[in-house]
């Protein structure tokens, strides 16, 4: 196997070097790393760490996986599966001999969240055919436009310090929508969910209890003595901290309590109303990230149907515009060749709704016993290819020819 090359001087005129500085604020996005105004700094590692975010982004991955991704023709006879095209087994079975279709399509899908874009290289035959996908680093490639062409390409930077060249047709891409990273957009939002995170493990590792402040009026002795009663005071407050007992101070010592602050007192309201932001960051239905504050498990077919709608669609249009600009030639999509996404199981969340569905299709004679057949996994049967409603249409009849038929087969036997 072989990825293909282009020609580095093909494009060599649209090719420019710009040097950044470490103070640029392009270098933070390069580099992976965005400040925050909250305090921490926010990476794809970090913004991982939150739960919310890690929620938003293996729901997209894992759908865009999941979801099964076919090869179709329009044709006179009507749309047919193009499981004889090469573009078929790349979207439907392996990307390449180590990793599939559906594992490259998470992996690019993430690289497009933490990075604005995912790339691979398309490798081809000796008669130009994609045979191949090779995920590359996304803070590896950087996109060119030829001045002469208006045609985008790809600059890749090796390890060796040179430059590869791809042609677009070469590179298969996904972007964010936008061509923005979410975690780059919500950073802010993402720093203060962060915060609040940090916040909670250090009040609950505090005993959830405000900090106290000895006072005393008189003035504390120094040297041995006054290490002796800062000693007593430790050991009473890691007795009460402890257990939950009373406290037992001396010597005119009084422990007073702080009380919450408001932004204590409110604490979880903060860390769900961050929850939602970064829902809205990723356009995804609070729901989704088991926020059920304003959702039932009742309305779980309604909720998928948002989240389709909302949320990944746009995720679904984008890999397979990005399918067809490297897989489909001029000449394949004029013959009516294109790839989509099988999304029927997701909009029938339960077996029950499912049965109901494929009933109503059965009945308006849309579809054959055999296609809900291979709906439900179940091997073919004779006679399931009829189109035609089983609850109106009557059991066929033997015809005179076939009468004849048996009539003289049975003289014939006697």
């Amino acid at each position: 196997m072989r990825i293909s090359q282009s020609v580095k001087a093909l494009f060599g005129r649209g090719i420019e070097k710009k040097s950044i500085t470490l103070t640029d604020p392009l270098a933070e996005e390069i580099l992976g790393s965005m400040p925050t105004i909250s305090g921490p700094t926010i990476t794809p590692a970090t913004a991982i760490r939150v739960p919310a975010v890690y929620a938003a982004v293996t729901l997209i991955t894992k759908s865009a996986r999941s979801l099964p991704v076919k090869a179709f023709q329009n044709t006179e006879q009507g749309k047919r599966t193009a499981d004889d095209h090469p573009a078929y087994e790349l979207v439907h079975g392996f990307a390449n001999d180590f990793t599939s279709s559906g594992e490259l399509r998470e992996q690019l899908s993430a690289d497009a969240i933490f990075h604005d874009h995912g790339y691979a290289a398309v490798g081809r035959n000796s008669i130009g055919e994609p045979v191949e996908f090779i995920r590359l680093d996304p803070l590896s490639i950087t996109t060119k436009v030829d001045d002469s062409t208006g045609e985008p390409f790809y600059v890749q930077r090796l390890a060796n310090g040179r430059e590869r060249i791809y042609r677009f047709q070469d590179v298969l891409r996904v972007s964010a929508p936008l061509g923005i990273s979410p975690i780059k957009v919500g950073k802010e939002a993402i720093g203060l969910a962060s915060v609040l995170e940090r916040h909670a493990a250090q009040l609950f590792a505090g005993g959830a209890r405000p900090s106290l402040v000895f006072e005393n009026d008189n003035v504390t002795p120094e040297g041995e003595r006054g290490a002796t009663v800062l000693k007593r005071l430790k050991a009473a407050y890691a007795a009460w901290k402890g257990n939950g007992g009373p406290m037992f101070l001396d010597g005119g010592w009084k422990a007073v309590m702080h009380a919450f602050t408001s932004t204590d007192s409110q604490f979880l309201e903060n860390r769900r109303f961050q929850t939602e932001e970064i829902a809205r960051i990723f356009r995804i239905p609070p729901t989704m990230l088991f926020d059920l504050t304003r959702g039932t498990w009742s309305n779980a077919e309604e909720m998928f149907r948002a989240f389709l709608v909302t949320t990944l669609r746009s995720w679904l249009d984008e890999w397979q515009d990005a399918y067809a600009r490297v897989l489909l030639s001029p000449e394949d999509r004029a013959a009516g060749y294109y790839v989509e996404f099988v999304i029927e199981d997701i909009l029938t969340a339960d077996l029950a709704t499912r049965a109901t569905t494929y009933q109503q299709f059965r009945a308006m004679g849309a579809m054959t016993a055999n296609e809900v057949r291979a709906g439900l996994n179940l091997p073919r049967m004779d006679g399931g290819d009829v189109l035609a409603s089983p609850f109106t249409t009557p059991a066929p009849a033997m015809t005179p020819a076939a009468s004849n038929d048996n009539s003289t087969a049975n003289k014939d036997a006697a």
